[in-house]
């Protein structure tokens, strides 16, 4: 697999936060923790892409639509 392109970021957090991401993902990790952490936030082609990949599998689609119409069933035997 190829390594992707990088870029060296500074950035600024508590101790507390810092100390607790040594503790919990290991100095050496850190990096990636926080690369994964907000890449669905800000790399809108793979969100995309799997929004698409989630509407191509048709048991989770069709699993999702009897949930949800489940949900209008429960709200219409609510006496207003």
């Amino acid at each position: 697999m190829k390594a992707k392109p990088r870029k060296k970021l500074t950035i600024t957090v508590e101790d507390a936060v810092y100390r607790g991401l040594r503790k919990v993902v290991g100095p050496r990790n850190i990096s990636r923790f926080l690369n994964d952490l907000a890449r669905p936030h800000v790399v809108r082609d793979q969100l995309e892409d799997a929004y698409r990949a989630m509407a191509a599998d048709e048991e989770r689609e069709a699993e999702a639509e009897a949930w949800s119409e489940g949900l209008i069933a429960d709200v219409a035997d609510e006496p207003r």
